[in-house]
C-alpha cells in the first residue's frame, strides 16, 4: 500500500488517497462524494481495512474514501465552497442552473478543487473500471460496460440495476467518465441510515467479489 495526498478540498485540506499494488490496469474506488453519505465513506474504510489485511488483486486499486473531507466533517452534502461535487465536472451536458436548490452545480463546470484533483487523475491514470459508493434507496446505477461488476453486486445484496437514476445529474461522474470518456463507472447508492455494521458484513464483501470481475478485464 502507498498512501498519498490525491488533492485538497475547498477549505484546503488534504484528501488521503491510498493505493494498491502495482503495474497493469487501475480501479478507482471513492466514497464520500456527498459528505451527509456517511454509508459510502464506511464502506469504502472497510475496504481499506480489507485491502491493508490481504491484497490479492492482479490490477491496481486507487482508493480514495473521504472525497468531500469540508462535507463530511460537516454533515453537508456540500464542499466547503457549497457546491455539490457530483453536479460540478465537465460533462457536456452540464448546466449553471440547479435543476434542484439541494444540488448546486457551482459558478462554472470545474470550479472546484477536487474535481480539478479528479479530473487530472482520470485525464493521466485512465481507470478501466470506477466504483462510487453513495447512499439513497438501494440501487446500482451503471454507466459504461460495467454490468458484470453490478450483476455479482446485485446477487449478493439483492440491489435493483438501472441505468438511469431516475432525475437530471447534469456534471456528474456517471456521465463524465462512463458516458463520455469509456471509463466504466458503477455508482453504488447503498441503503441510506443502514446500519454501519451491515454495511461491513454485507456491501464490502459484495465490493470485493465484483472486483474479481474487475480483475478478468486486465
Amino acid at each position: 500500500m502507498k498512501s498519498f495526498v490525491f488533492g485538497e478540498t475547498a477549505l484546503g485540506m488534504a484528501i488521503p488517497a491510498f493505493r494498491f499494488g502495482s503495474g497493469g490496469p487501475k480501479a478507482l474506488i471513492i466514497g464520500g462524494v456527498h459528505g451527509n453519505e456517511p454509508e459510502g465513506v464506511v464502506a469504502s474504510l472497510g475496504l481499506l481495512k480489507a485491502f491493508s489485511h490481504e491484497y490479492l488483486f492482479k490490477i491496481q486499486i486507487i482508493l480514495i474514501p473521504e472525497f468531500n473531507m469540508d462535507g463530511i466533517l460537516s454533515g453537508s452534502r456540500l464542499n466547503g465552497n457549497g457546491v455539490d461535487l457530483n453536479r460540478n465536472l465537465p460533462t457536456n451536458d452540464w448546466n449553471p442552473k440547479a435543476f434542484d436548490p439541494k444540488y448546486p452545480p457551482g459558478p462554472k463546470a470545474n470550479s472546484e478543487p477536487e474535481n480539478k484533483a479528479l479530473v487530472k487523475f482520470l485525464d493521466l491514470e485512465k481507470p478501466m473500471m470506477i466504483y462510487t459508493l453513495h447512499s439513497w434507496k438501494p440501487l446500482l446505477n451503471v454507466n459504461g460496460a460495467c454490468l458484470p461488476e453490478a450483476n455479482v453486486i446485485a446477487r449478493l445484496t439483492g440491489y435493483e440495476i438501472k441505468n438511469e437514476i431516475g432525475y437530471p445529474t447534469p456534471g456528474c461522474l456517471g456521465t463524465y467518465a462512463g458516458l463520455e470518456r469509456q471509463m466504466p463507472t458503477l455508482t453504488y447508492e447503498i441503503e441510506r441510515g443502514l446500519d454501519f455494521e451491515k454495511i461491513l458484513a454485507i456491501h464490502v464483501p459484495a465490493i470485493l467479489e465484483s472486483l474479481k470481475e474487475t480483475e478478468k478485464r486486465h
